[in-house]
């Protein structure tokens, strides 16, 4: 039997956690912490942010990086999005360590060991979408295996809207454009 529930209960999954660095006008960084988004072409991400200082600004510098939270990085990307980088340095609040990227005018916070660097392709304070083109990414060698980014190691987390909670993403249960192959015949 099934339950029918109406108004705003969503539960669509998984949602990324995603750090957005930023610089201000004045060189400042700042981080947000969004979930809604996703890779939307090999060289492209696409996010949902309503109007912030990060988008005030992203329309600024024209760029941004975008890091993977994580099971180890939780506290720091959970406080990146319930204080307001209009009131407080939340990078110097967290303890967080920068340093500029080399291929856009945007933080790479080192706590968080994958990251995007992205220009701006287009933003909109109308429908709040953002799209960037990944221009490059850095990733730590330790959540690395055979050159390409482990989610074992990594342990990216996504939000569950559901339940306003943090979860890790899971283990590999199949092999994406092969496992189907049989049905195909």
């Amino acid at each position: 039997m099934s339950v029918e529930f109406t108004g705003k209960k969503a539960c669509i999954a998984p949602e990324g956690v995603f750090i957005i660095g930023t610089y201000d006008e004045k060189g400042v960084p700042n981080a947000m912490n969004a979930a809604w988004g996703a890779q939307s072409d090999y060289d492209e991400i696409t996010l949902f942010l309503a109007k912030h200082k990060t988008t005030e600004n992203i329309k600024h510098t024209k760029a941004f990086t975008v890091a993977f939270a994580t099971k180890d990085t939780v506290e720091i990307a959970d406080y990146f999005g319930v204080e307001t980088g209009s009131k407080v340095n939340k990078i110097e609040k967290a303890g967080c360590h920068v340093h500029k990227s080399s291929h856009v005018n945007a933080p790479i916070i080192e706590e968080f060991p994958v990251t995007l660097e992205c220009e701006c392709v287009s933003y909109s304070d109308e429908t709040g979408i953002l799209v960037g083109k990944i221009v490059s990414m850095q990733a730590d060698e330790a959540v690395l295996t055979d050159g390409v980014v482990d989610y074992d190691k990594l342990q990216p987390i996504i939000f569950d809207i559901a339940t306003k909670t943090y979860r890790l993403v899971g283990p590999v249960v199949g092999k994406a454009f092969h496992d189907g192959l049989k049905l195909k015949g």
